[in-house]
Formats: structure tokens, C-alpha cells, sequence
């Protein structure tokens, strides 16, 4: 929300009068506040033995002269179970993921097939299935041979989630999850295979061509596909990063985005302290009052993390 916007509806709701400096320095005030809580939670959410990450387009504005080639911005979220944080940037790169990732991680990431993973050795990747259902559905809705190769694979997709359910309802264990996705996993494979055999001629735009290509994808990345069978304690999807986001993605249709980077930390600080709190059931305006007072005036900076 602009500064002026902020002061409109500070004066509409709560007859409060106030200049727009006043707003920027509380807001940059806020900002810092919330400094070390934030890069506390980042620095424990990375040590975290699995992620689910995702992005999506913040614009951002120059009025501090932050992004003076008028480039989209980014908002990144890395959730984990019991925190989740956001960083928000002018890039989508691999570099800007291994920014919030950091350099040392160890872990699982679970995402979408986003390129800007592609950094990340396979044995630590995760490939969202809810996104993977919408290329089979797309390969589906294509004619001839890729209709059938999309039946098929989404066929198979059906019965994996059917035994993961099974496990998760606790009515099979996890031998029994492992031993009955096995064939489903083959067959998976040997139909990608089959497709990327066949081939398409360099160039060709076809309906069939989009499929080879799908399927080559996955093909080179296979071993991703399966990391939520072979260690415990991973989602198959991303879909909880998606949630995280969708707040922030409301924020930015009604506001359009930011107008400054600076704005932007403001926001990303707040976001990570709210969504937070929520997934631990604590009090966001408690945990406020809390870090402002011991910002400014002394005392013990309040934590983001659960057990403290």
C-alpha cells in the first residue's frame, strides 16, 4: 500500500492525521525492529532437514531509488513446518534462490520445476506433484498420441496417491507404501522413456513435440520425482508454500506491490513474523509490542522460534 493510501485510511478509520515521513520513518523503524528475529528464524529454517519453496511476482517501485531499471520484483517464501519466511528481490535467478537458501544447505527443497532449482543436486529436490498433475492434464488434453500418453501417466499418478493416502490415513505402513508405488514407479518411468525415444524433429512446434518435451524433463530429473518415498517426512507437493503465499499475492492485487525495496523489507519482515506466529498458534500483536519495546528502549528481543 502506498503512503498515501496508508494515510487515507489512517484518517478515515482512526481520525488520525499524519505526514508521509512520518509513515516512512515508522515503517523503516519497523523494519529494522524486526531485523533479528527474522535473519534468527532464516538462519534455523535452513538447517531444517526439508523446505518447500516458491515465488511469485512483487512489483516494486523506485521511490528510494532501489530499482532504478524499473525490473518486476520477486517475493520468495521457505517454509517449514513451524516457521516460514519470505525475502523479496528483484531477481527470480538461481542466485536469488541460493540467497535464501543460503550456501550450506543440506536438506530437501520441494518445488515446482522452476529452473532456478536446477542448482540443487536431484538427491536433494523434491518435484511438486500438484504441478506435475497439471502438465499430465495438459499432455491429456492434447490430440492423438499424447492423449493417450496423458491418460496413462495420470492414471498412474492416481493410484501413487492412493497408496500415499492409504499411508497417511495410517492403513498401510511404510514398507507397504514403498513395496506397493514400486511397479507405479516403473511403469511412470518406462512411459516417459517411451515418449522420448519416439522424439520429435529439433524445431517442431506441434501438440506432440510439447509432449516429447514435457516428458524429457522429467525424464532427465526422474529421481525427484520419488524423494517423498524414499525419506520420511516429505509432502509430495508444495502446496503449504503456495498457502504461505497466497495472502501476500491478495496484498499485491489489491495494492499493486510496493513502491520502494525498502518498502519491501518492511513487508517481507512482517509477513515472516505473522505467518509464523499463526503456524505456532501465537500472538502476533504480543510478539510486536514485544520486539518494539525491546528495540527501543532495551530488554530481551523476543524469538520466532517455538521453543523459545
Amino acid at each position: 500500500m502506498s503512503i498515501s493510501k496508508t494515510q487515507a485510511l489512517l484518517d478515515q478509520l482512526l481520525g488520525i492525521a499524519i505526514s508521509s515521513g512520518a509513515i516512512a520513518t515508522i515503517r523503516s523503524r519497523l523494519a529494522e525492529c524486526l531485523q533479528q528475529p527474522v535473519e534468527e528464524a532464516l538462519e534455523v529454517a535452513r538447517q531444517q532437514p526439508v523446505v518447500y519453496m516458491d515465488e511469485t511476482g512483487a512489483p516494486t517501485g523506485n521511490a528510494d531509488g532501489g530499482n532504478p531499471d524499473g525490473r518486476r520484483g520477486w517475493l520468495w517464501v521457505l517454509m517449514t513446518p513451524v516457521l516460514t519466511v519470505f525475502v523479496q528481490g528483484l531477481s527470480r535467478s538461481a542466485a536469488a534462490a541460493t540467497v535464501l537458501l543460503g550456501n550450506a544447505f543440506t536438506g530437501t527443497v520441494v518445488s515446482d520445476r522452476f529452473s532456478a532449482y536446477n542448482h540443487l543436486p536431484l538427491e536433494q529436490r523434491q518435484l511438486c506433484w500438484a504441478h506435475l498433475i497439471r502438465d499430465l492434464t495438459a499432455i491429456e488434453q492434447r490430440p492423438g498420441a499424447s492423449r493417450e500418453i496423458g491418460t496413462a501417466l495420470l492414471a498412474l499418478q492416481q493410484q501413487l496417491f492412493e497408496h500415499w493416502h492409504h499411508w497417511k490415513d495410517g492403513q498401510i505402513n511404510r514398507d507397504q507404501l514403498q513395496h506397493g508405488c514400486w511397479p507405479i514407479r516403473e511403469q511412470f518411468e518406462q512411459t516417459l522413456q517411451r515418449v522420448v525415444e519416439v522424439g520429435c524433429e529439433k524445431g517442431e512446434r506441434t501438440p506432440w513435440a510439447q509432449t516429447v518435451r514435457t516428458c524429457q524433463q522429467l525424464n532427465q530429473r526422474k529421481q525427484a520425482l520419488w524423494t517423498f518415498l524414499e525419506k520420511l517426512g516429505i509432502e509430495p507437493t508444495n502446496n503449504g508454500a503456495e498457502r504461505a503465499l497466497r495472502q501476500a499475492v491478495i496484498q499485491r492485487k489489491i495494492s499493486h506491490g510496493v513502491q520502494s525495496r525498502s518498502g519491501g523489507l518492511c513487508r517481507t519482515r512482517l509477513l515472516t513474523v505473522c505467518t509464523s506466529l499463526r503456524q505456532q498458534g501465537r500472538d502476533v500483536w504480543s510478539f510486536l509490542e514485544l520486539a518494539w519495546t525491546a528495540h527501543r528502549i532495551g530488554g530481551e528481543m523476543p524469538s520466532l522460534l517455538p521453543n523459545n
